[in-house]
C-alpha cells in the first residue's frame, strides 16, 4: 500500500525505545525524515539514522522548546506522534486504591496528558500549514482501570477526551487528531527492571519473567502473548497517512480482544 509518506517530516516523541522506536523505524521504512525525541538515545535509536533531539517533554517548557528546537532550521512538520508517557512505578503504588501520592498524580499527568497537550499547541501551526496529522499513543487502562495506577489511567482517559475535542475543533483547517489505543504491549514499562511487572514480583514474590509472560492471560489478550511494538507503530503510521483523510478523531484499538465491550 503507498502511504504518501516519503519526503514527510515527522516528530515522535518517547522514541528511545518500545512504541517508540518502533514508530521511528516504521516511518523511516515509508520514506519520511524523521526526528526522534526523548530524554537520551539509545543505540538501537542511533542504529535507525533517525535525527536526534533530547528533551524532557515532562517539564512545563519542555514542549514547546521541542518544537522550536525541531523547527529552527526547517519550518515543516507534517505529523506528530505523541508517544511519551508511561513513567516510573513507585513503590506500593500498584496498591494504593488512589493511584498513589500527590506527587505521583503529578507525575502521571505531567508525561501522559500535559506533554501531549503542550507538544500538539506548540506544533499546532506547522501542521496547519502541512495540513498535517497528530496520532497520540493511548492505553486501553481507559477502560479498565483497575489494572494499572489510578493515576496512570485517569492520565491516559484525560488524553482521549483531549485528543476527540480537539479534532473537533481543529479538523476544518485540514489537521486530523486521533488516538491508537494499545493493550499490554512489550515495553519497558511492562517489562523493564522498574517497570509494572518488577513491582508486581516484588509484592508477590515472584519472579519478573515470570509476572511479565503472565500479563498476557491476566489481561486477557486472546493472542496469549503481550502485543510487539511494531504493531502499534503500523497502527500510528496508517493513521498518520494523507491516504486516510477521513481518520479524524478516531480511536484505534489494537489490544487484541483484551477489551470485552465496545467501550
Amino acid at each position: 500500500m503507498e502511504l504518501d509518506l516519503a519526503g514527510k517530516r515527522v516528530l515522535v516523541t518517547g522514541a528511545s525505545r518500545g512504541i517508540g522506536l518502533a514508530t521511528v523505524r516504521a516511518f523511516l521504512a515509508e520514506g519520511a525524515e524523521v526526528t526522534a525525541v526523548s530524554r537520551t538515545s539509545t543505540p538501537d535509536l542511533d542504529a535507525t539514522g533517525a535525527a536526534f533531539l533530547p528533551a524532557d517533554l515532562s517539564t512545563p517548557d519542555g514542549p514547546g522548546r521541542m518544537i522550536e528546537a525541531a523547527l529552527a532550521d526547517d519550518p515543516r512538520l507534517d505529523v506528530l506522534v505523541n508517544n511519551a508517557g508511561g513513567g516510573v512505578v513507585s513503590d506500593g503504588v500498584l496498591a494504593d486504591p488512589f493511584g498513589g501520592r500527590d506527587e505521583d498524580w503529578e507525575e502521571a499527568l505531567a508525561l501522559n496528558l500535559f506533554a501531549a497537550v503542550r507538544a500538539t499547541r506548540a506544533a499546532l501551526p506547522a501542521l496547519t500549514r502541512a495540513r498535517g496529522a497528530v496520532v497520540t499513543v493511548g492505553s486501553d487502562s481507559t477502560v479498565k482501570p483497575h489494572t494499572v495506577p489510578l493515576s496512570y489511567a485517569a492520565a491516559k482517559a484525560a488524553l482521549n477526551a483531549f485528543s476527540r475535542g480537539l479534532a473537533e475543533h481543529v479538523g476544518g483547517s485540514g489537521v486530523r487528531i486521533n488516538v491508537v489505543t494499545p493493550s499490554a504491549t512489550r515495553t519497558p514499562l511492562i517489562t523493564g527492571e522498574d517497570g509494572m511487572a518488577a513491582k508486581m514480583a516484588a509484592a508477590t514474590g515472584s519472579e519478573r519473567s515470570a509476572v511479565v509472560e503472565g500479563f498476557a492471560r491476566q489481561g486477557g489478550l486472546l493472542t496469549g502473548r503481550l502485543i510487539d511494538p511494531s504493531e502499534i507503530a503500523r497502527a500510528i503510521v496508517l493513521l498518520a497517512s494523507p491516504e486516510m483523510p477521513s481518520a479524524v478523531g478516531s480511536n484505534w484499538a489494537v489490544h487484541a480482544g483484551a477489551v470485552k465491550s465496545p467501550a
